[in-house]
């Protein structure tokens, strides 16, 4: 695949990984089988150091509205780099696991960072 222009580049780094979950069913499950437990461990990840930041307060409220905020921004990021054409479901997957994981990320280091 030559790129001729920038918008070309989208489909560079997303057409292989298209055409190897076409080749299969077993390769779409698989897409599909990873994407869903990436996303049950990063909104587990989350919720952990969400519980072990503990109540709401002037503190941690700072710390939940900045951690809305990476995923606010995880998830506009996302949008912009996923393909809209193809596999958008997948892409809608894989975009709120790391949404999710953004936001614990942001949580666990000011946890370590506090504690």
């Amino acid at each position: 695949m030559k790129i001729k222009f920038i918008s070309d580049i989208h489909d560079a780094i997303f057409h292989p990984l298209k055409c190897w979950a076409e080749q299969s069913t077993g390769n779409w499950n698989i897409l599909i089988g990873v994407g869903f437990l990436l996303l049950m461990a990063s909104a587990i990840f989350a919720y952990v150091f969400y519980k072990k930041i503990g109540q709401d307060d002037e503190r941690t409220n700072k710390i939940f509205l900045k951690s809305s905020y990476c995923v606010l921004w995880a998830i506009i990021l996302c949008d912009m780099i996923f393909p809209k054409d193809y596999m958008w479901n997948i892409f809608f997957l894989f975009k709120y696991t790391l949404a999710f994981l953004a936001g614990g990320i942001y949580m666990a280091v000011q946890y370590k960072k506090d504690f």
